[in-house]
């Protein structure tokens, strides 16, 4: 083994060691103090749980079967005098924690306890160490944002109802995790930025807000034209609330036996309202709209006026329930639809400014010889969808000639190839 792979190996098994040893010791350490490669390691988590079983053990077998540790690295840990072996378990341990802990720093391991909470809590305010266990455990992967504890509390609130068995068939659930899109990588207005940080206010003091009777909160209605945005902000709020999101859409949840309808509406509330604190994203609102303008089914405005009355009963303080409604046709929309919802958030064509904005995230990763500010001069009346399937098909025309970087003619083919969708789609 190469001395930096042997150096990292060693310390990847003393990080366990350290971890196990500190949180065995410590019982206000939960789950969410635990490196998402610790929980691994562990087993922390399986089954969907939040509770860690109590002492955590790093056994020899586990180092090479978890880790696929050569056994020269495994040999050069135990080797470490202040390394203890348990030979009836096979277990490794730390019988002096604070030498231990003093050697690892020495070789390097201050990176990893920028990353591990449970190093943090140990290390916080030791001469030479910068990271602070408060912040370290912010930034560290949530295990309730994981698929895997999302999908267990699914399964245990479907596995009592036949009802929210059906419900579940109707929806689509994204553990926070899952959700490609982040608030990063999106360009959002003004207003759009305000809401966001409002509703987190709101999730930091849903008690505040309960205790006062402030419950009007929380139901949101996105409205602006195709590709704008709307599912996108949507998704991301997703992870940066740490909450999941449950997308429905209304065309999907009318049923074929018009009878079923009103009880599939009623059925989608009560399972968000069971996985609170979750996000319900309704999509397509102007159905609503359609419906009871169009359908003289009395069925089927039975189930509209059945969607209005949960719209009207849900709410994030009581309920822990974020209603976002989207809609690419608020004119439509009557005003029994518009006034269940607490705010409204438009969603505009991007501006100059913003299609620059779009276009330089876009390709913050791609080696590209592009002028944006005239592109995005050039692109107006182009929407954020626009914008990323035009930079597709300029980094595709790269490929096909097998290049990484895009060139400006690769820009005009994807520009070209933008346009062309615009007219086929608009007629004009």
């Amino acid at each position: 083994m190469t001395g930096d792979t042997g150096t990292r190996d060693v310390l990847a098994i003393m990080e366990l060691l350290l971890t196990a040893e500190i949180f065995n010791r410590n019982e206000e350490l939960d789950i969410n103090d635990l490196h998402p490669r610790c929980r691994e390691f562990f087993g922390a988590g399986s089954g969907g749980s939040r509770e860690v079983k109590r002492p955590l053990i790093v056994s020899e077998g586990a180092i090479k079967k978890v880790l696929g540790t050569p056994d020269a690295v495994y040999q050069a840990v135990r080797a470490n005098p202040f390394v203890g072996y348990d030979e009836f378990g096979q277990r490794l341990n730390l019988p002096s924690l604070d030498t231990a802990a003093g050697w690892f720093l020495k070789k390097g391991g201050e990176e990893r306890v920028g990353e591990n909470p449970v190093l943090a809590y140990f290390f916080d305010g030791k001469d030479g160490v910068a990271a602070r266990y408060r912040d370290v455990r912010a930034k560290n992967r949530r295990f309730e944002d994981t698929r895997e504890y999302v999908e267990a509390k699914v399964s245990r609130i479907i596995g009592e109802s036949e009802e929210m068995r059906e419900a579940r068939d109707l929806i689509i659930i994204s553990a926070p995790d899952e959700v490609e899109f982040t608030l990063a990588k999106l360009v959002c207005t003004p207003r759009q930025e305000e809401t966001i940080k409002k509703i987190g206010v709101a999730l930091e003091h849903r008690d505040f807000l309960k205790r006062h009777g402030i419950y009007e909160f929380g139901r949101l209605l996105f409205v602006g034209p195709p590709g704008t945005g709307k599912t996108s902000l949507a998704l991301a709020m997703s992870r940066t609330l740490h909450m999941p999101v449950l997308e429905v859409r209304l065309a999907m949840v009318t049923s074929q036996y018009l009878g079923e309808t009103s009880k599939n509406i009623d059925r989608i509330f009560d399972l968000a309202k069971k996985l609170s604190p979750c996000i319900l994203f309704i999509d397509e609102f102007d159905f609503v709209a359609k419906t009871r303008v169009s359908d003289d089914h009395g069925a089927m405005k039975r189930a509209v006026n059945m969607l209005l009355k949960n719209i009207d009963q849900i709410s994030f303080v009581k309920n822990g329930v974020l209603l976002i409604g989207a809609t690419n046709h608020p004119r439509i929309l009557d005003e029994a639809a518009w006034r269940r919802f607490d705010e409204v958030v438009e969603f505009p064509l991007p501006d100059r400014e913003m299609r620059q904005a779009i276009l330089e995230k876009v390709a913050a990763t791609i080696e590209c010889d592009c002028d944006f500010a005239d592109l995005a001069a050039r692109t107006e009346g182009f929407s954020g969808s626009d914008l990323r399937m035009m930079m597709k098909e300029a980094v595709m025309s790269a490929l096909m000639e097998d290049r990484h970087r895009v060139d400006p003619v690769d820009i005009e083919q994807g520009l070209l190839r933008a346009e062309e969708r615009n007219v086929i789609r608009t007629g004009r």
